[in-house]
């Protein structure tokens, strides 16, 4: 399989529509392509059919055969790219960070170099018993992030 033709058509196909972009591309066993592309207001099926066709079309099966999947992002699986981030502003995110710590809270800013988490919480007051709720805040680095997932409220 011409793997540099695959890319080129699916950069291609990608031009077309500026608000989706690639989340990966693999190459697997028995010329098996897996495409995973979203966007920034998520991606539909005749996007995916789209993509599939500008790929399949421009390439011959009876010269080599091969099977293409062209798929959106599974929900339940971590973000990946920058994009998917900014694509998710304003949802509560599940953040474990390379010292296997965890903070979740909800996406308020992404910039290039780190996301900004906002979440309540109850302490104890200064002075007094009992308890308040105070917002907090967090910003992390990209490079600190092992894994983000977008938390799925019902």
């Amino acid at each position: 399989m011409d793997k540099v033709t695959v890319k080129n058509l699916l950069n291609e196909a990608l031009e077309e529509n500026l608000s989706l972009f690639l989340i990966a591309l693999n190459f697997l066993p028995d010329n098996k392509i897996l495409v995973e592309v979203d966007g920034d207001n998520g991606i539909s099926l005749e996007e995916c059919i789209r993509i599939s066709r500008a790929i399949e079309h421009n390439l011959d099966r009876e010269e080599e055969d091969f099977s293409l999947e062209v798929t959106s992002p599974d929900i339940a699986k971590p973000l990946v790219v920058k994009r998917q981030y900014k694509k998710n502003i304003n949802r509560t995110l599940q953040v474990k960070l390379i010292d296997n710590s965890k903070v979740e809270g909800n996406l308020n800013n992404v910039n290039e170099d780190f996301i900004e988490l906002e979440w309540k919480a109850r302490e104890p007051k200064p002075v007094g018993k009992g308890k308040i709720t105070v917002v907090k805040n967090k910003t992390i680095s990209f490079k600190d992030i092992l894994e983000a997932k977008v938390k799925l409220l019902f």
